[in-house]
Formats: structure tokens, C-alpha cells, sequence
């Protein structure tokens, strides 16, 4: 493969919903370039695209992978992008890169979850789409209805710029609406043919509502049409790909991967309608200092780290010595590549706006810049998803323990999307990802990529305690004789809540009934006993303890006899004073279609939440709610379950607030059972 000029090149994202088709277009258009000598098939399990071992074993794309080939004279950059909202992170990093994105609908299905949620985001952010109507050969396939489940659904004017030829396993070609050509396909082999007498008129009539499109994609074009003027084949093509460059028309083209019809024809419109990268970067970025954005890591067992960049300003060459201005440090360039799959193909330079790979970069992570050393660049880096799903993992053999930490460091370089933590209250290792598969998979990784096998547990909520009322004057005495120095302390403690601190101390000791060199030992076992909790063994929070008596012996006094007695009174004091189980409350926001508002308001009342307000937040609504946590583990799976996938939510810590009687006594009672049985 040799180097292109960045006029070009063409930076494709393939989006889709899961099951769509969209790694078998992929195979398609890489296998009609003579990239590859066999047609790959998800089913077999060798495609260029999905080759992870979790990838094949799920037969389901996971990883966005980069497929480069030539075609009339172009560089393809095509960027295969998981269909499953699971791993909406690596659409996330394709959308910061791709110039344009192809959408991939199942002529049986049309429009699905993914389609809208993608769709939308391109909108907000202007980037050009160009829609491929795919299994046209199935049963129940039918083009005409996926046209008006896009036209209802979906922004953008929508134009067919082909017409299928025969109706489901009967489909055998397309109509050329721009060359007004029909074409036949055997074998994936395309060849003319006379437009079938039974699709003249519709073709037509599709050509017409075409050239409408066409002729609004530019001011000189609309005065010509107005005219009652003909539109040249040359301008009808200006006028479209105005139109896409703009993102306001989506050319529909149709097909079958499978069968590898008419995607070809989608590679002819790639290069004659989708922006090379400077028409969004400008001209101007070609001449402009070198500034690359890594966008996605990959960690290679055999290889070591994979770092996948885009070329935004000047060019990147082999040999050089690139800045990280965001980690202040200096990184070999030694040979980046391109790629098919996990085949690699080394190039000596990227231009402006080409994609590529780089391996073993010390210190560069995703969302680094690479730049000249004194640019003074930092790129936009990917805005990614927040994960909200939380499971807690245990290694299952101590020796993994050690292993652990190291592993899941490789994972979090590799998945943003991914958050791990250790919970100093509840003493759980706890791993937090986009939904149900991805956590799934990252535990799968651990295993076959680093070694390291856990199991999950059910997650422990942070339960505190804390007293409604008060008592004074409650004695701890810890008095003992056993031949030599005995050991001796005594308090009296006054105890209440304070609502503005974790814990307060103070003291009034009068007379020096207990000697202020000890008085640091009294809070010292104040504090200790708090941290074990008095109803379950949960820490105590919100309590304001004041010393206001006591007495010592002056030879069997020491500093342990103190705590032991401030953490007899302690004890005292906090059955006396009502003691109560809290719980952690989040701010719950929730981003919902209107149709799912009642839905989402009913299933929140299930969870003891509370709504909060309500407000319009662009196509969806958003909904403020307070609910405990404990109730919220598991709403990233009710969610999708409830809003089929279209809803999303953030959830941060509000406070703590006592837990009603009735699961008090269960959160107790369960509590005690697990110390007796630890």
C-alpha cells in the first residue's frame, strides 16, 4: 500500500445496530478491493475485522478494528465499530475520527435503537452520513418500508440513489439512479443490464425526488432547477455531495453483504461523495505543525501496546520523535502502520488526516496528543460514556491478588469506559462498566490475556450508623489487677448527633479528674469503636462525643486503660441514644424519549426514589430523582430493559439518610449472620 495525499483519503466509520451487517459489509468492500482472496463470514469466525477470540467466540464485533484498502485511486480508512450499546465507548473514539460514517440498517428490521441513538449524535455534531440498506435478499426485506422508517425516525433528507432489483431471495441487482444504469450481480460480479419495464416508472420517480436533493445542495443548482432547466450528470453529483458534505442529505443505497451485492457500488459513492479529511480540517492543517490524537489503545499479548491515531495537523513519519504535552515526554515514532485487521503494513508517512498505528508508546494513553516539542497543541481528546453498571470481583486464589492490580491497569489503558476501585468501607474490589457484557468480557480478558481468574460477588452497600438521641454522664470504667501494674481507666461522655460533622470531640474535665496527657487516648478509642459500628458493625458517622469526667490511679493508669474505658462508654452511650441504620442517597439524572416518562416515573417509586423535577433536554426529557443506592445497582439493566435501550443515566452521591425500620431489621440481621459465619 503506498502513501495518498489527504485529498485522497476517505476516514469511514461503519455504524449499525447489533446484527445489522455491518463487519460483513466490511468484508465485502475489503474483499472487492483484492485486500483479501476470500469472502470472511462472522459465522466462520474469520473476517479481517472481528479477530479477538471474544470477538469470534460472541460472533459479534466488540473492538472497533481499522480495515484499510484502495479503491479507484483512494486510501479507505474503514473503522468496523461495535453495533451492542455495551460498547458505545469505542463509537465514542470513531465519531472524534471519522470523517463520515456509513449507517448499516437491516432491510427487515429498518430503523432500530442503535440507528437513532448514533444518528442523533452525528446530527449534534454535523458529521455526513451515508445509509446502506443491507440483507435485501431476506425474507420479509423490503426497501420501501426501511425508506419510510428512516423518513419517520430519522433526520436529514433522505434520498435513494438506488433501486433494488427483484424482492427478497428473488433480489439479484441494483438501479443506478445517478447513471440511470441497472446492474446485475452473479458471484459478486456486477454487469449491465436494460432497467427491468416494471421498475422504469419507480426508478423515475425515485430520480426525480433525487435531483430535487441534488439541486437544493447548492444556490446556483436551486435557480437552475426553479428554471424548469436539466441537471447534468455532473451536477446532480456536485449538487449530492454538497449536500452529504453539508449534512443535510443521506444518500440510501441497498444490498446484500452476504451475497456481496452492490457493495462496490458503495465504495463508487465513498470516494465520489464522502469529504476527505481537509475538507473538515481545512487546507490549511496539511502545512501546519505535526498533531496526531491517539483515540483508541489496544493492549497486544505479542506486540505490547497498540496506539491508533489520527493525523490532524502536518504529517507523521517514520523514525521521528513526537511530544506528549500532556504527559511531558518524548516518544520514538519508530514505524507506524496501517492496518487490516491485525495485519499490520508499514508505511513510512501519514499526511494530514490519515489514520494509522503506532506500537509501544511509554506513556501515551487515549486522548493524548503527539505534537513538536514546542507546539504548544493539545487536541481535543474522546468524550466518553460514563460506565454505570458496578459488580465486585474477588480473585479466586491469593496468589492472584498481587496480579490483579497490574492486569486491571493494562485493562483501564486499553477501556475507558472502564472504572475500577477499592471500597475502603465495604473492603470490596469493585469494577464498573457500560452493561452486562461488557463486564462480562473485561472478566473473560483477565483471564486469557493476563491470567487472572475471579469471581463476582454481590455488591455491599456502604451502610453507616448514627444516634437520634442523646446521653449524658454514661460511664466506662476498664479496671484490672493481675499481679505487678493493673490497668486502670474511667470516663463519663455526654454523646448526641451533629448534623453538620462526621464526628466531633471535645472535653470539660474539671480538676483534672482524668490527666490531659490521656485525653488523646480517650478519642483515640472513641474513634476506634467507631469504625466497628454498634448495630451491624457498620462505622458511625454524624456523633459529637464531649468528655466531662473521670478518674485515674496514679501508678495503673496508662494510656490503653483510657481507650479500652472510652470504648466501653462509647458503647453504652450509643445503645442509650436510639441508635440508626443510614444509607447512601444518589442524585439520580435520567435521560428518557417521552414515551417512556411514565414508565421510568412508576419504576422509580418501586425503588423508594423520589422525583425531583422534570425538564426537556433536546429530543429527550430529563428526569431529576433521589434514590438509594442500594436500589440503583442493577438500574443500568432496568433502564435498557424499560426504554429498550434508548435511555441513559448519571448518578452521583447525595448524603446520607436513615433507613426505613422495616429493611433496617433485615440489614442488621444479615450483617450479624455474615460475622458469625466469617
Amino acid at each position: 500500500m503506498k502513501v495518498y495525499p489527504s485529498t485522497n483519503i476517505r476516514n469511514v466509520g461503519i455504524v449499525a445496530h447489533q446484527g445489522a451487517g455491518k463487519t460483513s459489509l466490511t468484508e465485502a468492500l475489503i474483499f472487492n478491493t483484492g485486500a483479501v482472496n476470500r469472502l470472511g463470514r462472522v459465522d466462520e469466525g474469520n473476517t479481517v475485522a472481528d479477530y479477538h477470540p471474544e470477538e469470534i467466540k460472541r460472533k459479534s464485533t466488540i473492538n472497533t478494528s481499522l480495515v484499510a484498502c484502495e479503491w479507484s485511486a483512494h486510501k479507505i480508512n474503514i473503522l468496523d465499530v461495535p453495533g451492542f450499546s455495551d460498547f458505545f465507548g469505542e463509537v465514542s473514539s470513531t465519531l472524534r475520527v471519522a470523517d463520515s460514517l456509513v449507517m448499516v440498517l437491516d432491510s427487515v428490521a429498518g430503523v432500530e435503537v442503535s440507528t437513532e441513538i448514533v444518528w442523533d449524535i452525528a446530527d449534534e455534531n454535523n458529521i455526513p452520513l451515508i445509509a446502506f440498506a443491507n440483507k435485501m435478499d431476506r425474507e420479509n426485506a423490503d426497501f420501501t418500508k426501511t425508506l419510510d422508517s428512516m423518513k419517520e425516525k430519522l433526520s436529514r433528507q433522505i434520498v435513494p440513489v438506488q433501486v433494488p432489483i427483484g424482492k427478497e431471495s428473488a433480489f439479484s441487482g441494483v438501479i443506478d439512479l445517478i447513471a440511470m444504469k441497472a446492474y446485475k450481480y452473479e458471484n459478486g460480479q456486477a454487469s449491465e443490464m436494460p432497467i427491468p419495464a416494471d421498475l422504469q416508472a419507480e426508478a423515475e420517480d425515485y430520480r426525480e425526488a433525487m435531483v430535487e436533493a441534488a439541486a437544493e445542495g447548492e444556490d446556483d443548482l436551486t435557480m437552475k432547477y426553479l428554471d424548469g432547466e436539466e441537471l447534468t450528470g455532473e451536477e446532480i453529483i456536485a449538487g449530492l455531495k454538497a449536500g452529504v458534505a453539508n449534512a443535510k442529505v443521506v444518500p440510501l443505497l441497498c444490498g446484500s453483504a452476504l451475497k456481496n451485492i452492490a457493495a462496490d457500488k458503495l465504495m463508487d459513492i465513498l470516494v465520489g461523495y464522502a469529504p476527505s479529511p481537509l475538507e473538515a480540517l481545512g487546507e490549511e492543517a496539511a502545512t501546519k505543525p505535526t498533531a496526531a490524537l491517539v483515540f483508541k489503545t489496544l493492549a497486544d499479548p505479542y506486540v505490547g501496546k497498540i496506539s491508533m491515531f489520527k493525523v490532524f495537523q502536518g504529517s507523521l513519519k517514520a523514525d521521528s520523535v513526537l511530544h506528549n504535552p500532556i504527559k511531558s515526554q518524548d516518544e520514538k515514532i519508530s514505524q507506524p502502520a496501517t492496518t487490516q485487521g491485525k495485519t499490520q503494513i508499514a508505511l513510512g508517512e501519514f499526511p494530514c488526516g490519515d489514520i494509522g498505528v503506532v506500537t509501544k508508546l511509554s506513556q501515551t494513553v487515549t486522548g493524548d496528543t503527539l505534537t513538536t516539542k514546542d507546539s504548544g497543541i493539545i487536541l481535543d481528546g474522546v468524550k466518553f460514556p460514563e460506565p454505570t453498571l458496578s459488580v465486585a470481583i474477588a480473585p479466586k486464589s491469593k496468589g492472584d491478588e498481587d496480579k490483579l492490580g497490574n492486569a486491571i491497569a493494562r485493562l483501564l489503558e486499553e477501556d475507558p469506559t472502564l472504572r475500577f476501585q477499592k471500597n475502603v468501607e465495604t473492603r470490596q474490589t469493585q469494577l464498573t462498566g457500560m452493561g452486562e457484557a461488557h463486564l462480562n468480557i473485561t472478566i473473560d480478558r483477565l483471564l486469557r490475556k493476563f491470567g487472572v481468574d475471579v469471581d463476582t460477588v454481590e455488591l455491599k452497600v456502604p451502610y453507616r450508623e448514627a444516634i437520634r438521641g442523646t446521653a449524658q454522664r454514661i460511664e466506662g470504667k476498664h479496671k484490672k489487677q493481675s499481679g505487678g501494674h493493673g490497668q486502670y481507666g474511667h470516663v463519663f461522655i455526654d454523646i448526641g448527633p451533629d448534623f453538620e460533622n462526621d464526628f466531633t470531640f471535645q472535653e470539660k474535665i474539671f480538676g483534672g479528674s482524668v490527666p490531659k496527657q490521656y485525653i488523646p487516648a480517650v478519642e483515640k478509642g472513641i474513634r476506634e469503636s467507631m469504625a466497628e459500628g454498634i448495630l451491624a458493625g457498620f462505622p458511625v458517622s454524624n456523633i459529637k462525643i464531649t468528655l466531662v469526667d473521670g478518674s485515674y490511679h496514679d501508678v495503673d493508669s496508662s494510656e490503653m486503660a483510657f481507650k479500652l474505658a472510652a470504648n466501653i462508654a462509647f458503647k453504652k452511650a450509643c445503645e442509650q441514644a436510639k441508635p440508626i441504620i443510614l444509607e447512601p442517597i444518589m442524585d439520580v439524572e435520567v435521560y428518557v424519549p417521552d414515551s417512556f416518562m411514565g414508565d421510568i416515573m412508576g419504576d422509580m417509586n418501586t425503588k423508594r426514589g423520589r422525583i425531583m423535577g422534570m425538564e426537556k433536554h433536546g429530543k429527550m426529557q430529563l428526569i431529576r430523582a433521589q434514590a438509594p443506592l442500594v436500589e440503583m445497582y442493577r438500574y443500568a439493566i432496568d433502564l435498557k430493559s424499560i426504554t429498550q435501550g434508548r435511555g441513559r443515566f448519571t448518578m452521583a452521591f447525595s448524603r446520607y439518610e436513615e433507613v426505613p425500620a422495616n429493611i433496617a431489621e433485615k440489614v442488621i440481621a444479615t450483617a450479624r449472620a455474615e460475622k458469625e459465619n466469617a
